[in-house]
């Protein structure tokens, strides 16, 4: 079993239940962007930062029975849960890895919906930018999403509280200056 398999076994541990996979991409990068080593690649995609790997590694952890993925249907779509197994913990215990703790940001995140996690997210990807530069591409990357000023600010309310530490580091990322 690689690391990068263990890793993503802790956070379903940590998180106990993850619904949907639009939020599950969405979380592993913002704890990547709060320095939590999660090392799945990411691309700018149709609803924000996306990952292959993170899919690929998911997909095996199923068919290994380390995560259970449960497929419910809704009105018009399917949306899937995502838990642990038994034998996923098992394993889980037996595999030693070095991570910093994350269960408060992963709280957080698990009270928020997808949407506004894939806002987040979003901004974390032009971090590098100046505020105004982010919200000009969070509206010309995500024109159906209708995001207010109001969302955008508690976006970066919830940025700084996934990232307390590391806001007073050098210096703040030019979008929260």
């Amino acid at each position: 079993m690689l690391t990068n398999h263990a890793k993503l076994m802790q956070f379903f541990s940590v998180a106990k239940e993850v619904t949907g996979r639009k939020k599950l991409q969405k979380m592993i990068y913002i704890l990547q962007k709060c320095r939590v080593p999660f090392e799945e690649k990411y691309q700018f995609h149709f609803y924000g930062p996306y990952s292959e790997e993170l899919t690929l590694r998911v997909e095996e952890l199923c068919n290994l029975g380390f995560i259970e993925e449960m497929k419910e249907e809704k009105s018009n779509y399917y949306q899937y849960n995502y838990t642990i197994t038994a034998d996923g913990q098992e394993f889980l215990n037996q595999f030693p890895l070095n991570l910093p703790d994350f269960s408060q940001q992963v709280e957080l995140m698990k009270g928020k919906n997808s949407r506004f996690l894939e806002l987040v997210a979003t901004m974390l990807f032009f971090e590098d930018l100046r505020l105004q530069e982010v919200v000009e591409k969070v509206h010309l990357l995500k024109p159906k999403q209708n995001y207010t000023m109001e969302e955008i600010r508690e976006a970066v309310d919830f940025i700084e509280k996934m990232k307390p530490n590391q806001m007073h580091e050098n210096r703040q990322p030019p979008m929260l200056q």
